[in-house]
């Protein structure tokens, strides 16, 4: 699989694009002045406590105050609490945490109130964003994420993640981190570490070693409270979560980050920094690389599934959760064939729904209405290619096999706001808003596909002039990409009479196939 990561940066926002082979996968979207983000590093105050939640309300500097349960103290701590006050008075000045007096572990079911008190210093570390009116959610539970390994303070342990599941290889990398890795600390060796050789890892723990170092000398040297330790920027930390060797390119417009860039990969991949690239056009990156075309077709309540002749998804968000059904379109029936087919069309939808929960960030509870299927292995199949498809979220989630009428349950984490992209524009005609005229024109060749399957005639497709115009204009114009791809020619008519983005297909009796007037 080919992956292209796109960066943009203008007006103080920076947009970053996961393509793969082609498609929009991932979205992500960093203010330049956002100081609170997933994985930075605070030391904050207690404002109030709230044993009826068994939580406490941190004041981190945000205009909402951050939530703390007890289940997010972790075990270590009092030990944490015991370094912080240590390093603020002077008595630890030393980062090294070797015969560092490791304190009783938490009981897991204590009360809040018996544990932390009003105006108490706590370091903490963001687990959560602040979502719609709720503040960000933080844990005292520290971690450092490096490329291959994740560094934690006051535990000795050495794990490997469940999904290395080569018993030499597991062994080999635990025995190299337990000589390599500083007393005092624990490490999960992540997934990507597998095969890597002894100089990566090192190199990579030498760099989780300077992160804390600077953490020890950011809390050694503040004042009260307040930021000790920020998470890479987004463009580096989708890159340290997800390079590997499908990267073909990094395409940056913007000369700094792409200096950056590069001198992020000449530490965790030198050989590879040449692949990031400064972009210098006047059409918008996001435009050049079709990624505005794709979040036009890829959101709002109606989405196509890629290659399935007509069928669609229909998305639905309420309060407490999200409502997909899988729509099969016109072309499916009751017959052994067709079952066959729902579960073609299924698949393909699951497809498109593990790529949309990416893409829109969606969490909670999905729950999916795919085609009836009556036969067990059918479902089966369905549940495992969900599964698969499901693999490469980086979200956790879970995922129910699909009850004997379709549905199917997901469980999935969410730690920002679900992204809400208006795929609507202004009415030209009389006001208000339609469609997008891509998304509109998408449509088009949507319904000519569907219809030559059982047409036989001439098609012809009734617009408006300005949009006949855009159809129809250039050498390769959208009309002969239509005929190289379903060949058949589309004769296309302007109409005065039409709005702006109405369309109607006929045959050659002029009798109406479909329309669509918005």
């Amino acid at each position: 699989m080919k992956k292209e990561l796109i960066v943009s940066h203008e007006d103080e926002l920076t947009k970053i694009a996961l393509l793969e082979d082609g498609r929009l996968f991932e979205l992500h979207e960093e203010e330049d002045k956002t100081d609170f983000v997933v994985g930075d590093l605070f030391v904050g105050k207690v404002r109030k406590l709230a044993p009826n939640l068994n939580a406490a309300f941190v004041n981190i500097g945000y205009d909402k105050d951050a939530f703390l349960h007890y289940q997010d103290l972790g075990p270590e701590y009092l030990t944490y609490k015991k370094f912080l006050t240590e390093v603020n008075s002077k008595k630890h000045e030393s980062s090294s945490l070797k015969n560092f007096e490791i304190q009783t572990e938490l009981n897991k079911n204590g009360l809040i109130d018996k544990v932390l008190s009003k105006d108490d210093l706590v370091l903490l570390q963001i687990t959560k964003e602040p979502i719609s009116t709720k503040g960000p959610r933080v844990s005292t539970q520290i971690s450092l994420t490096g490329r291959f390994l994740v560094l934690i303070p006051f535990d000795n342990k050495v794990s490997a993640s469940k999904k290395i599941i080569d018993y030499p290889e597991k062994t080999r990398l635990k025995t190299l981190i337990e000589s390599i890795k500083p007393e005092g600390f624990g490490v999960i060796i992540r997934t990507v570490a597998e095969g890597k050789k002894v100089a990566e890892l090192h190199n990579d723990m030498n760099e989780l070693i300077k992160k804390w170092d600077a953490l020890f000398n950011n809390i050694k040297n503040l004042k009260g409270t307040g930021k000790v330790l920020s998470e890479d920027d987004k463009a580096s930390s989708i890159i340290r979560d997800n390079f590997n060797a499908d990267f073909v390119s990094i395409i940056c417009d913007d000369a700094q980050m792409v200096a950056d860039m590069q001198n992020y990969l000449e530490v965790i991949a030198p050989e590879r920094k040449n692949i990031v690239q400064y972009f210098d056009n006047h059409i918008p990156l996001m435009e050049y690389y079709n990624v505005e075309k794709q979040l036009k077709q890829s959101f709002g309540k109606h989405v196509n599934i890629a290659g399935s002749k007509g069928a669609y998804l229909v998305i639905e968000h309420t309060e407490a959760l999200h409502v997909i059904d899988v729509n099969s379109g016109p072309n499916i029936s009751s017959n052994s064939t067709n079952r066959t087919h729902a579960l073609t069309v299924n698949k393909a939808a699951a497809t498109e729904i593990a790529r949309q929960l990416r893409l829109r960030d969606m969490g909670g509870i999905i729950v999916v209405d795919f085609i009836d299927m009556g036969d067990a292995k059918h479902r089966q199949e369905l549940f495992d290619h969900m599964k698969e498809e499901m693999s490469r979220d980086k979200s956790r989630h879970k995922i129910l096999p699909p009850s004997k009428f379709g549905l199917v349950q997901i469980t999935r984490q969410r730690i920002r706001g679900e992204k809400q992209i208006k795929t609507q524009e202004d009415n030209p005609n009389t006001g208000g808003e339609i469609l997008a005229p891509i998304v509109v024109v998408e449509r088009m060749g949507e319904a000519i596909r569907t219809i030559i399957s059982t047409e036989k005639g001439k098609v012809y497709l009734h617009v408006h002039p300005f949009v006949e115009a855009f159809l129809t204009k250039g050498l390769s114009s959208i009309q002969i990409k239509w005929f190289l791809k379903y060949k058949k020619w589309v004769t296309i008519i302007p109409r005065d009479s039409f709005k702006y983005l109405e369309f109607r297909l006929y045959n050659s009796n002029k009798e109406e196939l479909m329309s669509y007037s918005n």
